[in-house]
């Protein structure tokens, strides 16, 4: 969000190589700089306008958008660049939409898009900065409220899939809020984040509620009868394809690993990020396995009625340093004290069960008690 003078309403500006100068086959970065402007614009929007991005860019034909943040994958089909497309028609899409979806609070829209590895690496400092804000907002709000909101934004690569945002549990992308979801509702009372409130609780351990249960069972073509929000086990919250994560079931070691979109080799359960995806993708309910947000890991929530994340046994390296202290002041909050980050396994320990199962053993790791 800016000032009236600092945008130039329809600008559109490449930083970078253009699609001709990419070879077939080739990964470059890619980073997108939306500047806003409108007299009823407000920062709480800024989370949803960028979340729209994502839904956005997968209407260009032979275009491919998923994920979020600083964490997303974009693929541009031969086809789309047979058809003549450019790095900048992502600009073309993007105001458009912007101002024929949002005419109400956006008034002018100008567009950067960097594919210049050394600019991106710059910029993306200012990003980051703005994610851990936000995140830090919601580090005081409870699921003690009244209303849940649902996320649909996803239901056209996942039609069955329903997503239901509280305040300790964002979206499984990661990037949809509480807040943000309650900001997208009164932005627009007709669209994707709908206001659910909670009604009858049916299981007050498991998280389960008969109104969200109706929701969820009505969105998902009547496919979903049931939803528990603490826990991997039992019915739990279908999943997309734009999670940041995926959790799953070690029988073994009784508990729970995580792998991420980041991590490509293989982990404990015996299959990569893409396999898992393929497994609960898609708007599947699939006991044991379970796509989620990065930041609900650390969610006094995070499937509280399996034991917490006194359950967490393996995890990526990377994970673990994105998480940093928010990961160790959740152990603590939990009674687990501040060493049980370093009782956590991971690639370096081992991938596999049978690897990892001596480290838990010699750290006397809780889900082994």
């Amino acid at each position: 969000m800016v000032g009236v003078d600092e945008v130039e309403d329809g600008k559109i500006e490449v930083i970078g190589p253009e699609i001709d100068e990419m070879p077939e086959g080739s990964v470059f970065p890619l980073g997108f700089m939306i500047d806003f402007y409108g007299r009823k614009m407000q920062e709480d929007f800024e989370g949803v306008l960028e979340r729209r991005i994502h839904y956005n860019l997968n209407y260009g034909e032979g275009l491919w958008h998923v994920a979020q943040r600083n964490m997303m994958w974009v693929r541009i089909g031969k086809n789309a660049k047979e058809a003549g497309f450019k790095i900048k028609d992502f600009s073309e899409i993007l105001i458009a939409k912007f101002k024929s979806d949002f005419p109400a609070i956006i008034d002018r829209v100008q567009v950067t898009i960097i594919t210049d590895k050394d600019v991106i690496e710059d910029k993306i400092k200012l990003a980051i900065e703005k994610y851990a804000r936000r995140d830090a907002r919601l580090k005081d709000l409870t699921d003690d409220v009244e209303t849940y909101y649902s996320c649909l934004l996803c239901q056209s690569f996942a039609p069955n899939h329903v997503c239901v945002v509280s305040p300790e549990r964002l979206g499984l992308c990661g990037a949809v809020s509480w807040l943000d979801a309650k900001a997208s509702n009164e932005i627009n009372p007709l669209g994707p984040n709908q206001p659910i409130e909670k009604g009858e609780c049916l299981d007050a351990e498991k998280g389960q509620w008969k109104n969200l249960n109706d929701f969820i069972y009505a969105n998902s073509h009547n496919t979903v009868e049931a939803v528990n929000f603490y826990t991997l086990m039992e019915n739990p919250m279908t999943s997309c394809g734009c999670f940041e994560a995926i959790m799953a079931i070690l029988p073994l070691c009784n508990g729970v690993m995580i792998t991420t979109r980041e991590h490509g080799g293989d982990t404990p359960c015996g299959m990569t990020f893409s396999a898992l995806a393929g497994t609960c993708g898609g708007g599947m309910q699939t006991p044991g396995f379970m796509g989620l947000g990065r930041r609900y890991i650390t969610s006094k929530k995070f499937i509280k009625a399996d034991g917490g994340l006194a359950r967490l046994v393996w995890m990526p390296k990377e994970l673990k340093e994105f998480l940093g202290q928010d990961l160790i002041d959740a152990a603590v909050a939990d009674g687990l004290g501040a060493d049980f980050v370093d009782k956590i396994a991971d690639e370096t320990v081992g991938t596999t069960e049978d690897e990892i199962l001596p480290f838990l053993e010699e750290k006397q790791h809780p889900a082994l008690k």
